[in-house]
C-alpha cells in the first residue's frame, strides 16, 4: 500500500472506523439502492468493508496489496469473497454486479490514466442499471501532511463528470462535502 506509517495506522483505527460508519458512508451513500451483488474496490484495512458486510447479501472485495488482502481474508472471509487484484484489471465477470463502490482511495492511484482504468473496470464489471457510487478526499493543509511520503493524487470535482462519462457511466452526479474536504461521485451503467 502507498501509504506511510501515520497514515496506515490511522486507516487501521478505531476511530477511522467509527467515522466510516457514522459519517463517511451515510453521506457516500445517501440514496443510492446497492442491490445484492457489490464489489468494493479498495478497501484498505476494511473500515467500510466492516459496514457493507451486513448491507449487502453478495460482497467482493479487490484489494492490490497482498499483505492487506490476506489481513481482509482472515478478517471477513467468512462474509465476503477478497480477491487480491489490481481495480484497473478486474479477475471478474462482465455485467455480473448491480454495484461497485470505492471509498477514499483514488487518491492512492499515482496518474489519472490508471483511475480512468478503474473506472472503465467497474463499468464493465456492473450489469445494466449497475451503479457506480463512491467518494474521495480533497486537498487541505492536514491531508497534504497526511500523505508525506505517500501517493496522492486527489480528483478534480470539475473534471470528474467527463471522466466517468468517457468511461460510459449515465446519470452521473458530482458534488462536494458540505465542508469541502470530500468529493462525492455517482454514475449508472444504462
Amino acid at each position: 500500500m502507498p501509504m506511510n506509517w501515520a497514515h496506515r495506522r490511522l486507516c487501521s483505527s478505531a476511530k477511522w472506523a467509527k467515522a466510516v460508519e457514522d459519517e463517511l458512508l451515510p453521506w457516500a451513500l445517501a440514496d443510492v439502492e446497492l442491490g445484492s451483488d457489490v464489489v468494493e474496490i479498495g478497501p484498505g484495512y476494511g473500515a467500510n468493508l466492516r459496514v457493507l458486510v451486513d448491507r449487502v447479501p453478495n460482497l467482493t472485495a479487490v484489494e492490490v496489496d497482498a499483505d492487506t488482502a490476506r489481513l481482509l481474508e482472515r478478517e471477513y472471509g467468512d462474509r465476503a469473497r477478497i480477491v487480491h487484484a489490481d481495480g484497473a484489471a478486474m479477475p471478474l465477470p462482465d455485467e455480473a454486479y448491480s454495484a461497485v463502490v470505492c471509498f477514499t482511495m483514488l487518491h492512492h492511484v499515482p496518474t489519472e490514466a490508471q483511475q480512468d482504468r478503474i473506472f472503465a473496470e467497474a463499468f464493465r464489471v456492473l450489469r445494466p442499471g449497475g451503479v457506480l457510487a463512491g467518494c474521495d478526499s480533497q486537498p487541505s493543509l492536514r491531508f497534504r501532511l497526511l500523505h508525506i511520503g505517500d501517493t496522492m493524487n486527489t480528483l478534480a470535482p470539475d473534471l470528474l463528470p467527463a471522466r466517468l462519462t468517457a468511461a460510459g457511466f449515465t446519470d452521473v452526479v458530482v458534488d462536494l462535502a458540505p465542508r469541502g474536504d470530500g468529493v462525492r461521485f455517482r454514475g449508472h451503467r444504462p
